[in-house]
């Protein structure tokens, strides 16, 4: 019989805890808030990201950090509510982009207003003094030293995420 070793003791809080516990409950109130208007957050990504200039659906598949399966999805379900199209590139004959309707347009907007009352309400949860260290901390965070995870040999890796 072996003697059991003693726990290790935590000397600093679980970032990968925090971090991945506040994300999940934001994603979560992102996801109730857009649903209702019909959308989901990966909808709203492509509609605002497709107005900010022409782009392809691997250009939006790559901002949105998703896969080809799932960006087709996700386009199918904007033409089918009319929100955009698959049209010629103006720019690249070969190339078809993810086109904005007018309707797409118009919900987009709205989308942003819910995604940053979403985004109001986590941070006016906080002091008014910790709001701004908390955004510059995580922004240090996500354009420095954890920009790009590592290769990994046999590890599939979450992309790195512009932001959506």
């Amino acid at each position: 019989m072996t003697a059991m070793s003693p726990l290790p003791l935590r000397t600093q809080p679980d970032l990968s805890y925090l971090l991945d516990h506040t994300g999940h409950v934001l994603r979560a109130r992102m996801a109730a808030a857009l649903a209702e208007i019909g959308l989901t957050a990966r909808m709203h990504c492509v509609l605002v990201h497709a107005l900010e200039e022409e782009r392809t659906q691997a250009q939006l598949a790559e901002l949105g950090d998703m896969d080809k399966t799932t960006m087709v999805v996700t386009v199918d379900a904007l033409e089918q509510a009319g929100l955009a199209e698959r049209r010629p590139s103006g720019t690249d004959r070969r190339a078809r982009v993810i086109a904005v309707t007018e309707e797409g347009a118009r919900v987009a907007e709205q989308s942003q207003r819910i995604v940053d009352g979403v985004h109001e309400r986590a941070l006016g949860s906080l002091p008014e003094t910790a709001r701004e260290q908390v955004l510059a901390a995580l922004t240090a965070l996500a354009e420095g030293h954890l920009s790009t995870p590592p290769a990994t040999p046999g590890v599939t890796a979450r992309r790195s995420r512009q932001r959506g």
